[in-house]
């Protein structure tokens, strides 16, 4: 046998047992360590709640241990931020509101993020957002909020400054010319407990985060931000439907840091897809009044793109700029 041969039969030999040849690194299986799901907002909402239920379905999945972290701040930037920084090989993951990622490198100049800091693994739901009086408020409609803002000055809360929710208000405000006064806060938990306890007058928050407070018959939903009614609510108008030209989407995603291998985020998109479908997932978001929205990351991608872009534009023309 000549020396070609052998070394030809013996690569065929080491191949056919699964043994890496000389030269060809051995491909690593994923997750190969515990993962990490972020939270870049206080704990304390159906937010929270959900990812819960999907790191327990990733971690019977890969079976390995998927811990979830609130990093919150500035509006979710603190952990995004976070996760920009993270190793880009899948094994920490986020998921978030849109803000961080489109709104919020608008506003703050050098933020040391963007769209481009991160890899898409799929959309998860619209955050259908709405506007909330305590129970026993008045204040029945958007219009009678509107009037009650020419009469006198309206504190509001919303879960940070130039979060979404807020942006709504903006909105209302140039439709109106009422202007209401800010009052930001780290997440939706707080400003929902100060309108509760009357020391808001209302508060613009996610409407899942929302729905203890309004099923106890504590908070009273006037109206959502949404281009439709918001399933779980379907006799509340939306505040376009109540003749506010006032329309601000918001939708959830699963990032991965930029750079992250596709082979990985195919397995975390698959992974997303499947957790959204359990039983404990779903239940959660049904009891929550969440819009499930899954979106493949070919699709939600570039959303993601479209919606930074948009509110470039949108935040030019109120004259805003970045700090």
């Amino acid at each position: 046998m000549t020396m070609r041969h052998a070394m030809g039969r013996r690569a065929a030999l080491l191949g056919s047992v699964g043994l890496p040849l000389l030269g060809r690194p051995a491909l690593a299986a994923f997750p190969d360590r515990p993962m990490t799901l972020i939270m870049p907002y206080a704990p304390g909402t159906v937010a929270g709640a959900y990812a819960r239920a999907i790191a327990e379905s990733l971690h019977a999945r890969f079976v390995q241990p998927v811990a979830v972290t609130h990093r919150d701040g500035a509006s979710g930037t603190v952990g995004m931020r976070a996760l920009a920084q993270s190793p880009p090989d899948g094994h920490t993951i986020a998921i978030t509101p849109l803000t961080p990622v489109v709104v919020m490198p608008h506003l703050i100049r050098n933020l040391g993020i963007s769209p481009a800091s991160f890899s898409v693994v799929c959309g998860v739901a619209e955050n259908i957002l709405g506007v909330v009086v305590r129970a026993d408020s008045p204040i029945r409609s958007m219009p009678d909020l509107v009037e009650a803002g020419r009469r006198r000055s309206l504190n509001f809360g919303s879960p940070g400054p130039n979060s979404l929710p807020q942006l709504g208000i903006v909105r209302v405000s140039r439709a109106t010319g009422v202007e209401f006064n800010h009052i930001p806060f780290r997440g939706d938990a707080a400003p929902i407990t100060e309108t509760i306890a009357g020391r808001l007058d209302f508060a613009s928050i996610v409407v899942a985060s929302g729905t203890a407070g309004i099923e106890a018959g504590e908070l009273r939903l006037i109206g959502v931000f949404s281009d439709r009614r918001h399933p779980g609510y379907p006799a509340v108008p939306t505040v376009k439907e109540q003749g506010i030209d006032a329309v601000q989407l918001s939708y959830v995603g699963c990032f991965a840091p930029a750079g992250t291998p596709d082979a990985a985020l195919d397995l975390l998109e698959a992974g997303m897809r499947d957790a959204m479908l359990t039983e404990q997932f779903t239940s959660v978001a049904q009891r929550g009044r969440v819009v499930v929205d899954f979106q493949p990351r070919a699709r939600f991608g570039p959303l993601v793109q479209r919606e930074y872009e948009s509110f470039g534009a949108i935040l030019r023309a109120l004259g805003v700029t970045a700090e």
